[in-house]
């Protein structure tokens, strides 16, 4: 079995980091290293973290970039597949390195990452955003870029010879699965291997957040992207709140949700089209993985892939 090092990017994630730790520590696998790269924390992650064991790499604020800190935790790692996690996921189940290590059986997978799912704390518009960019069936050479640093892994040498972007303001992850793809590399897709991501953004924040996406977007497929304009992103978003009402009605959560719904889908698609209004954007297949609404149908049962890890009383 190859070895394999956890890289962790945080900053002031005391209420959230040590769930995670906790979660990893419950694997069936266990990774050989676990790295924390902190970007000046003021609270107590980087306390929590070594108490768990882990190697702190520090970078200075000002030197950050989602890229950089990940080639930075990977500079420090020794295993030879690298794991990334966003610091406010854990995993659901103990499973979770088990099945994210299976498509690295095939020579020509480089990229590997994982389902995403909401708890009680997500926006409901938000878990439908999850629902189509991370769905139930896995893949294991999808055929097209998109990944998610959030929960993903690559093998160490493809790493190496291709490095994340330092320049970007988000998306790194596709933009390093796009030219690894051109290299003739393969980007597995594991539903098995599905982890909670806490998202509790204020809408200002959600905007900014779909605003660099769009940036970074933008200056990675240049020349080969069609305009966003302002009409589509409004009807894109009229779209959008319609199925996530038709959702809402049907799983009783309407009148939670009658308000915060139509939020999120503005903060969304302005930020996307304030992102990308300079410049031209998105291929037709991101796009719909992007933007387009998830059909009207209703999820069906799936076996669990694993046993779900109890997280009462460990890390918040």
């Amino acid at each position: 079995m190859p070895t394999s090092s956890v890289v962790i990017r945080a900053l002031n994630e005391e209420r959230h980091i040590g769930r995670l730790l906790a979660g990893l520590g419950h694997q069936t696998v266990q990774p050989d290293e676990i790295i924390l790269v902190d970007s000046g924390s003021t609270d107590a992650t980087v306390d929590i973290a070594e108490h768990y064991g882990c190697k702190v790499v520090r970078i200075p604020k000002e030197q950050f970039s989602f890229g950089r800190a990940l080639n930075w935790g990977c500079e420090a790692a020794s295993g030879e597949l690298l794991f990334f996690l966003s610091a406010h996921v854990y995993p659901v189940y103990d499973t979770y390195i088990e099945h994210m290590l299976a498509p690295f059986e095939r020579p020509e997978t480089a990229v590997v990452y994982g389902r995403q799912v909401g708890d009680r704390r997500t926006k409901y518009s938000e878990s439908r955003v999850m629902l189509k960019w991370f769905p139930e069936e896995s893949m294991w050479d999808q055929g097209h870029p998109f990944s998610n640093n959030a929960n993903a892994a690559v093998r160490r040498d493809v790493w190496a010879e291709l490095r994340y972007d330092e320049e970007l303001t988000g998306l790194e992850d596709l933009e390093f699965a796009d030219r690894a793809i051109g290299k003739g590399y393969a980007v597995a897709y594991v539903a098995e291997a599905p982890v909670v991501h806490v998202h509790e953004e204020p809408w200002d924040r959600i905007r900014n957040r779909y605003r660099r996406e769009a940036i970074a977007y933008a200056r990675i497929m240049g020349d080969k992207q069609k305009r966003l304009s302002a009409l589509e992103a409004a009807r894109l978003a009229l779209a959008n709140v319609g199925t996530d009402y038709w959702h809402a009605i049907r799983e009783r959560q309407l009148s939670a949700n009658l308000l915060g719904i139509p939020a999120f889908r503005v903060a969304q698609f302005l930020g996307a089209w304030e992102g990308f209004r300079s410049e031209s954007a998105l291929t037709d297949e991101l796009r719909k993985r992007f933007y387009y609404p998830l059909d009207l149908t209703l999820p069906t049962a799936q076996e669990e892939p694993g046993k779900r890890i109890d997280y009462d009383g460990e890390g918040s």
